[in-house]
């Protein structure tokens, strides 16, 4: 297990910090962790514990590297005692690193390797989604935060603020264009391309141009996707959203234009109201957005068709240079705020059909965004076993589903959803 130094390069002025270009042969997935433990509201289903409990998750099942993900889960989860911080330091300290603030992790061979200490986005980045005046007056608003503890940032609505969370949301926004710059570059220097993951919070896909919405402060998936057209040229961006609700943020911010593909699939009824099936783009854009509303009880047959019939003709028309995803986990059955009958299985399935979509469309560019998922374990192991669907290893699945609490499938009403979407989009 070694400390890796990131190597830094420049596109078109653009500083990149990006994996050393040995290292990124023979790597399969590449994962950032920005996990907002400052951003906090007890008993919030959006919990700090999210992330730890992915991270957690990753290295029982032997993907991540023990020593480390120990002493952080317990340091994230308040169990940290002074030997483990310790070893921790010793461990830091024994590594020679040019540049103490940019290191990788590698583990299992070099399959896996996680970027660390990345650069936050820069508010130009976020400008790019987001108004100004919303990014600068959120800035402001820190200081009230820390008076407060917590202060509410979207009126009447869930989505609040610590006094870290504009730092903590320019480090999930950076943790995501660092990821694009990460498998760009690898694009180009391996034929086995890896897929990146942002294990981020605050999620963003709810994040509308001008404010925050539904538990999101940044569209960390739309920023990645205009980082990627002008920093890499990668003109066409197709964004899957398989998150249980509709992402209302990223489909505004791109529904007028015609290089950006934002397709949705969501259920039918749930917040925050929007993605109707004939919210389809307009002007340029019209034709770019599709949005599929499952009808309640949707599930791994639901997801499996949707897929083959619906989002591979998609992108195969589209004929994206890069798959951006907003990997929402709150879709499965046991999450507390919906209604559908996702399964481990199915997030295994879903990861690996877009990697091998990526892989035949765009050169194999692609990265994850962790959107939604409240239901710690189901959220944790579900993750996990994409990680598995990333390496090409079995799916685990069997372990943590249970089949005996699945019901009947509305295929009916699931056929009539898909054949008027088809029709709407022509496919």
């Amino acid at each position: 297990m070694d400390l890796l130094a990131l190597s830094p390069s420049s596109v078109a002025g653009q500083d990149l910090y990006v994996p050393a270009n040995d290292k990124l042969i023979g790597a399969r997935v590449i994962y950032a962790v920005a996990p907002a433990m400052g951003h906090n509201q007890e008993s919030h289903p959006e919990s700090h514990l999210r992330v730890p409990s992915i991270l957690n998750a990753l290295q029982k099942m032997e993907l991540t590297p023990e020593p480390f993900s120990a002493v952080f889960v317990a340091f994230c989860l308040g169990g940290v005692h002074l030997r483990m911080l310790e070893i921790l330091f010793q461990q830091v300290a024994s590594v020679a690193c040019d540049n103490m603030y940019r290191w990788l992790w590698e583990f299992r061979g070099s399959e896996i390797i996680e970027l660390q200490n990345f650069k936050p986005a820069s508010v130009d980045d976020i400008a790019s989604i987001h108004s100004r005046t919303y990014v600068s007056g959120l800035e402001k608003a820190m200081d009230e935060a820390s008076q407060q503890d917590i202060i509410y940032i979207e009126g009447t609505g869930p989505t609040y603020a610590t006094a870290s969370t504009f730092q903590e949301s320019l480090i999930a926004a950076g943790a995501g264009i660092s990821l694009v710059d990460s498998v760009v570059a690898a694009s180009k220097k391996s034929q086995d391309q890896p897929i990146g993951f942002a294990l981020i919070r605050p999620p963003g896909h709810h994040a509308i141009p001008k404010g925050p919405m539904g538990f999101c402060v940044f569209g960390n998936v739309a920023i990645a996707a205009r980082y990627a057209q002008r920093v890499h040229g990668l003109k066409r961006v197709f964004i899957i959203d398989f998150d249980v609700h509709h992402g209302n943020g990223t489909n505004d911010a791109f529904y007028e234009d015609p290089d950006i593909f934002f397709l949705s699939t969501h259920q039918d009824g749930s917040y925050p109201g929007t993605g109707k099936f004939d919210e389809v783009g307009q002007g340029d854009g019209e034709g770019t957005t599709l949005n599929l509303p499952l009808p309640g009880g949707s599930g791994d047959i639901a997801m499996r068709t949707v897929f083959d019939e619906v989002i591979v003709p998609c992108a195969q028309r589209f004929k994206p240079d890069i798959i951006l995803v907003s990997a929402g986990y709150d879709a499965h059955v046991l999450d507390p705020l919906a209604s559908l009958q996702f399964t481990t299985g199915t997030y295994y399935m879903l990861a690996s059909n877009i990697q091998q979509l990526a892989k035949d469309l765009c050169g194999g560019r692609c990265v994850f965004f962790l959107e939604g998922g409240y239901n710690l374990d189901s959220l944790s192991y579900s993750i996990a076993d994409s990680f598995r669907a990333f390496l090409g290893e079995p799916s685990l699945a069997s372990q943590f589903d249970n089949p005996a609490i699945l019901y009947e499938e509305p295929v009916k009403r699931l056929e009539q959803a898909i054949k008027r979407v088809k029709h709407i989009h022509s496919l």
